[in-house]
């Protein structure tokens, strides 16, 4: 299933095996999301239940965006066509798998880090998959269509709205400076940028914050 080659992708390049199937938590019956977000979940939402110790999560994507990636696989040829419902299921890896990486290191994770570092693993999880289709070209405009033509819905809170605006500004910053850095992927240079990702994967929010402060 695409969910679980894109969950693969991401514990590859950030060096964090998960034990959890992402597949497993998956429901797509959008009456699991609350009724006020149901507006703003734009295909995709990850749910998280608290009781006390006691955490329960569920990832809801749109059942119709998982058929049409399963008839245009991503994994197989990344496109116009699909990058966008690419970038929906991505963005809930992403929220999953970092919530449950860090859940089971007993650490609390904020919307702001998993935001932030969604907006990361959607670049360099694009890059990765654009590269191995195409060794031989780098995707220059991924930064500009990630960054710059994408639009925060307007249908979300003033509130949530700001936290996406201000996650995709240190994303940008931090996948920026890794750009020039990830177009040679034999050199030194390169194992460099990934041995940082994989050491901003654990940083914490004001960390992660912090080290695009001060390097980006």
């Amino acid at each position: 299933m695409v969910l679980r080659a894109l969950q693969d992708l991401l514990a590859g390049i950030y060096d964090v095996p998960l034990a959890h199937d992402v597949c497993d938590f998956l429901v797509t019956d959008p009456g699991w999301v609350p009724r006020a977000a149901r507006s703003a979940a734009n295909g995709e939402q990850l749910l998280v239940a608290r009781d006390g110790d006691d955490m329960a999560v569920a990832l809801y994507l749109d059942a119709q965006l998982l058929e049409r990636l399963a008839a245009a696989d991503p994994l197989e040829c990344l496109d116009a066509g699909n990058l966008a419902d690419c970038w929906t299921a991505l963005e809930g890896v992403s929220h999953f798998h970092y919530l449950a990486f860090h859940a089971g290191h007993d650490r609390e994770v904020s919307r702001m880090e998993l935001e932030t570092q969604a907006e990361v693993d959607k670049y360099v999880a694009t890059l990765w998959l654009l590269r191995s289709q195409a060794p031989e070209r780098f995707p220059r405009e991924l930064h500009r269509i990630l960054f710059s033509c994408t639009q925060v819905d307007p249908r979300l809170p003033p509130q949530h709205a700001h936290l996406y605006r201000r996650a995709s500004a240190y994303a940008a910053r931090f996948c920026r400076r890794m750009e020039e850095r990830l177009q040679h992927p034999a050199d030194a240079a390169f194992r460099d940028m990934v041995a940082e990702l994989r050491r901003f994967y654990r940083l914490t929010e004001a960390r992660k914050l912090a080290h695009i402060e001060r390097c980006a």
